[in-house]
């Protein structure tokens, strides 16, 4: 038996018309793939594929959202990023505050807004990027011991970055922190649960 057929790329040829009924679903079934491109190095018509949305293959027991672990370190940059933003515009505000007050202009004023900005960008950037770092291993831990990823981490990790972070202001800045954590991390919850409530009852048209 010759294999010169796997060495020749499979092209559409047109069936004969046997109906006329056939041959128009044919045509129309033929021109859906039309527009896709024909490789020369397959043994077969790529035409033939049905341009449907991308399947991902996860393995055996891995999750199909990524964890904690892994979104640590977007959830950091992304905090420094937006701490060095705010930070900067609020260096810009006060910059120029600072200087229309003392009447200064020219080179003077320049310098003076570059240290503003400069200062109060990179200390709001470590601010928050602290508070990322602080929660994302809070939450990395109690996934790992608890061996579950819910709402309850969440919880749980935003009460404990706030006292945390305020625990050497004394206790009641330390316990006035884990509230203002523990009622963030609760209404970001509440919003996820008011998502997925929503995700789950909206109607599905097949």
């Amino acid at each position: 038996m010759s294999d010169d057929f796997l060495r020749k790329p499979f092209s559409l040829a047109p069936a004969p018309a046997v109906e006329e009924a056939t041959t128009s679903n044919y045509t129309s079934g033929a021109s859906k793939f039309s527009s896709a491109p024909v490789s020369p190095y397959l043994n077969y018509d790529s035409r033939f594929l049905q341009q449907a949305q991308p399947e991902f293959i996860f393995p055996e027991g891995a999750n199909k959202q990524r964890g904690r672990f892994e979104l640590a370190f977007s959830q950091i940059g992304t905090s420094v990023m937006i701490g060095g933003g705010i930070g900067g515009l609020a260096g810009v505000y006060n910059g120029f505050k600072a200087t229309n007050a003392l009447n200064q202009t020219g080179k003077l004023r320049r310098t003076q807004l570059i240290n503003h900005i400069m200062k109060q960008g990179s200390g709001t950037a470590n601010s928050l990027g602290t508070l990322a770092v602080l929660y994302s291993a809070c939450g990395v831990l109690l996934q790992y011991s608890r061996g579950e990823d819910d709402h309850v981490n969440t919880v749980i990790a935003g009460s404990a970055t706030g006292l945390l972070y305020k625990s050497t202001a004394g206790l009641r800045r330390c316990a006035l922190g884990g509230a203002i954590g523990l009622g963030i991390s609760s209404l970001y919850c509440l919003y996820l649960l008011a998502q997925e409530r929503g995700t789950n009852s909206s109607p599905k048209f097949l």
